[in-house]
């Protein structure tokens, strides 16, 4: 049985989540192996690390955003804190966290699939040789080996990022559309079933030990994660235009 804290539920600023999420990575390299649920406290833009900072200006909506880059690839998520929920962990590397052969983010999605399915919702992986890309910027238009869909649109998407010494992953479930991406619909347009983060996040907790054998003890951050100088610096670095806009 891996040992894993789980961090109170958190809701904060584009740079204090992708800082917070950093500092899980750096822990994860230290050996603790930490999982967080998260929300934004303002409709904001996240850009995969790779994307061009100018293809937010392509689009009116996404421009008007406040905006950051991920640590992690893929294309921009819409995090809209009334329609759309952010999961994260990192864990370190050099043991056994998963089934042989199946990647974490399938592992994750199999479980919001098998929740959402419980809830009513009609839901699938998408396989590979599926993978579709409907349009530019936006990652939930790109439907890639692993995903989940729901009436054809893609509800559910994680990436990762990884160091010498751990792997950082988060996802995004999209509930709702957004005002800010209309061309987007979440499993509520999708399904006509309405689903919250509260109905699904103790679900997810039940059942990751039971599919990952990871045990969840409640825990909170450490004084140096969150108050420390080191944290202040990763905060400023997501504030950045250094950082957000070099590329």
């Amino acid at each position: 049985m891996k040992h894993v804290r789980l961090l109170p539920l958190a809701t904060g600023s584009g740079p204090t989540n992708m800082a917070h999420d950093d500092a899980l990575l750096f822990a994860a390299e230290r050996g603790v192996a930490s999982l967080r649920f998260y929300t934004w406290n303002e409709p904001t833009l996240s850009l995969g690390y790779f994307q061009p900072a100018a293809e937010r200006e392509s689009r009116p909506r996404l421009a008007a955003m406040p905006w950051v880059r991920r640590a992690t690839g893929g294309a921009a998520i819409v995090h809209d804190p009334s329609t759309e929920f952010t999961y994260a962990f990192a864990i370190p590397a050099g043991e056994s966290w998963q089934k042989p052969g199946v990647s974490l983010i399938c592992e994750f999605h199999y479980i919001i699939r098998d929740i959402l399915k419980s809830l009513g919702v009609d839901v699938r992986s998408v396989v590979c040789g599926e993978e579709v890309k409907h349009g530019p910027i936006l990652c939930f238009l790109h439907q890639t080996a692993g995903d989940l869909v729901c009436g054809g649109s893609k509800i559910a998407g994680s990436a990762q990022r990884k160091s010498r010494g751990a792997l950082l992953q988060h996802g995004s479930v999209l509930l709702n559309r957004s005002s800010f991406a209309p061309e987007l619909p979440g499993i509520a347009q999708q399904s006509g079933i309405a689903v919250s983060a509260i109905q699904i996040i103790p679900r997810m907790l039940e059942r990751i030990p039971e599919k990952l054998g990871w045990h969840l003890h409640a825990s909170d951050w450490e004084e140096n994660e969150q108050k420390s100088e080191a944290f202040r610096e990763l905060k400023a670095k997501y504030e950045s235009n250094d950082w957000n806009a070099k590329r």
